[in-house]
């Protein structure tokens, strides 16, 4: 269970296999936003999102019509005090915020209509939604979180030397740019590299291309493999070898604006930080 103390608005995490003990609870009977996330035959990371009346029955309905999916995360009333017109609205904004966001591919047939509700009402319901939000990115489901291309330092504060903004990859037949963040590294649209891997390529690096190009984030496109949108790379070293086709050291090939490595531009920030620590004991 996951909860903003000063907020009513509560969130289950259930496992397909715990979902008999999630049953026994009293708040599975309430009205409830649903996230069902799994993968699909094409090894693509999914979500469904869904509203209901009781979100048990439902979700019981959905071990039978839906194989895919592994955990559901559920939110509803701590007050109880949900209707179907809150949910109904909650979920058609969700979809729209999940299809933007492109975090995972949406596995709902069409997307649910925006009934008409109340002014005050859908004030609530984006205050909800919000605090959803939040509290499915921490429990590691971003479903509804944009990808932020944000430098993790104040750019108006950094020289070229120290920012980490704008980093850019460059490597024969291969040229690509992106910004760091909290999540990863987000490498830009346009980004290209070799569409063939090396005879010394390990599997997850294949499995990976194969992955981005099945879900359209890479396309072959003549004598480059070249990145059709923007995506966020768990690793340094995931998105270089995604460009490159073969193993390399992302924290020492991605550089910024004033040719300094990953690695650089971590021990400086640490001594920074330890020249910070130290001068605040004195």
């Amino acid at each position: 269970m996951a909860e903003i103390t000063t907020r009513t608005v509560r969130v289950f995490d259930v496992p397909r296999t715990l979902l008999t003990d999630f049953l026994s609870m009293p708040e599975s009977n309430q009205v409830g936003l649903y996230f069902l996330f799994g993968a699909s035959e094409e090894a693509s990371d999914v979500c469904y999102i869904g509203q209901t009346g009781n979100v048990g029955n439902r979700l019981k309905q959905h071990t039978a019509n839906k194989d895919y999916w592994e955990r559901a995360l559920v939110a509803v009333s701590l007050t109880n005090t949900w209707t179907d017109t809150h949910v109904g609205y909650m979920e058609w904004k969700a979809i729209d915020q999940a299809i933007r966001s492109e975090r995972f591919r949406l596995m709902n047939g069409n997307g649910a209509s925006n009934r008409h509700t109340p002014a005050p009402l859908e004030a609530d319901c984006n205050e909800y939604l919000d605090t959803i939000s939040v509290l499915l990115t921490t429990l590691g489901f971003p479903a509804m979180e944009p990808i932020q291309k944000r430098d993790l330092g104040a750019p108006s504060t950094q020289s070229a030397a120290t920012s980490t903004h704008h980093l850019s990859f460059i490597r024969p037949a291969c040229q690509g740019t992106g910004t760091l963040t909290p999540e990863g590294l987000v490498v830009d649209a346009g980004s290209y590299g070799r569409p063939d891997e090396t005879e010394s390529c390990p599997p997850w690096i294949i499995n990976l291309r194969r992955k981005l190009q099945e879900k359209g984030v890479i396309e072959i496109s003549g004598d480059r493999l070249v990145l059709v949108r923007d995506h966020l790379f768990a690793s340094p070293s995931a998105a270089a070898a995604t460009l490159v086709g073969r193993s390399i050291n992302g924290r020492t090939s991605w550089k910024n604006a004033a040719g300094r490595t990953l690695d650089e531009l971590e021990r400086m920030r640490l001594e920074t930080a330890g020249m910070k620590s130290s001068e605040d004991l004195r």
